[in-house]
């Protein structure tokens, strides 16, 4: 908390001042194009991690970027998917993972969540991602497996996003995109699947300061 305070102060005398007409373009309205799905650890910065500005991400955060699917009650982050995608418009969906995740750990090790009666019940959203790693990982053990599981889980929770009605109705009038992103905290880098291949890749930077990605890495939709 001692770090907060004179935080606040910088970003108030500094920051804001040395971008005062941005900020006062985006207290009238927001236009992000992007929705960024992530995880709640501290160690994952979407806007720094991607360069995004104020304003260009909208975000939605919890413990193992999880997605319920669609019928599922009391669902805030299908209600705040909705809005991102039929208020704000949004034409690009990122779930983005990361390595050494807790919530991935809990999934494989339940026994772990005896006094987190929450997560466990909140990890029944990623049940599907357990069975995968039974049914096709099961000569994995240790930090492999669950590198292995942060990654499946990824592409479980796009399809659950694809069982919403308004992501679904955004595909098939082709104006939104799906991607599955996974940072890894170890060396900085984000790895991006591509269906075509049916793997993971490393999303490259051309020239060093583009947005644009290497080949079909990390711009190509997952479906």
């Amino acid at each position: 908390m001692e770090k907060l305070i004179p935080g606040l102060h910088h970003f108030q005398t500094e920051v804001f001042r040395s971008k005062q007409e941005l900020y006062s373009r985006l207290a009238e309205a927001q236009s992000p194009e992007v929705l960024f799905i992530t995880c709640s650890d501290s160690r994952v910065l979407p806007n720094e991690l991607t360069g995004a500005g104020p304003g260009e991400l909208f975000i939605i955060r919890n413990a193992g970027n999880l997605v319920p699917p669609h019928g599922t009650p009391n669902n805030g982050e299908a209600a705040t998917i909705e809005y991102a995608v039929a208020a704000l418009e949004v034409r690009h969906i990122i779930v983005c993972g990361h390595t050494r995740c807790g919530a991935m750990q809990g999934l494989l090790h339940p026994e772990q969540l005896a006094r987190l009666p929450e997560m466990r019940d909140w990890l029944r959203h990623a049940e599907p991602t357990r069975r995968i790693l039974q049914e096709s990982y099961s000569h994995l053990t240790g930090p492999s497996l669950q590198t292995a599981a942060v990654m499946e889980n990824v592409l479980v929770q796009v399809e659950h996003l694809r069982s919403l009605p308004v992501v679904a109705e955004g595909l098939a009038r082709r104006q939104l995109n799906l991607y599955a992103w996974v940072y890894q905290l170890e060396s900085g880098s984000v790895h991006a699947y591509d269906p075509e291949l049916g793997q993971y890749a490393p999303v490259v930077a051309v020239d060093g300061d583009s947005a644009r990605a290497r080949g079909r890495f990390g711009l190509r939709q997952v479906f």
